[in-house]
């Protein structure tokens, strides 16, 4: 047990949280699609986003926003995923990277 001196002297122990990080620190993931989403955006924000539930390479099942306009995304389809946060829709912290594997750029018209 320590002394008063000494705690005084060493100052408080805190915690140290550990990180949380949607691809534990790594930038890119690969992973297999399971399912096409549809999510609803929270309260001001109306059109609908489009996501997909992916198995990760790590082996986490995860939603992860699709960008741009129209894909061809479906069961047992492989993509690339990135972090990055869907900003108002709640619980999409990954975003997949069009033009790698499965899903092709975004055509335009």
């Amino acid at each position: 047990m320590a002394s008063l001196h000494q705690m005084h002297r060493t100052g408080p122990h805190y915690k140290k949280r550990p990180p949380r990080k949607p691809l534990d620190g790594n930038p890119f993931a690969k992973g297999v699609v399971l399912k096409t989403l549809i999510k609803k955006p929270k309260k001001p924000n109306s059109a609908n986003r489009k996501c997909v539930l992916v198995r990760l390479s790590s082996g986490k099942e995860m939603v992860a926003y699709v960008p741009g306009i129209g894909h061809n995304l479906q069961e047992h389809n492989i993509v690339l995923c990135r972090v990055g946060r869907c900003q108002d829709v709640p619980g999409v912290k990954i975003r997949c990277v069009r033009g790698k594997y499965d899903l092709p750029h975004v055509i335009k018209k």
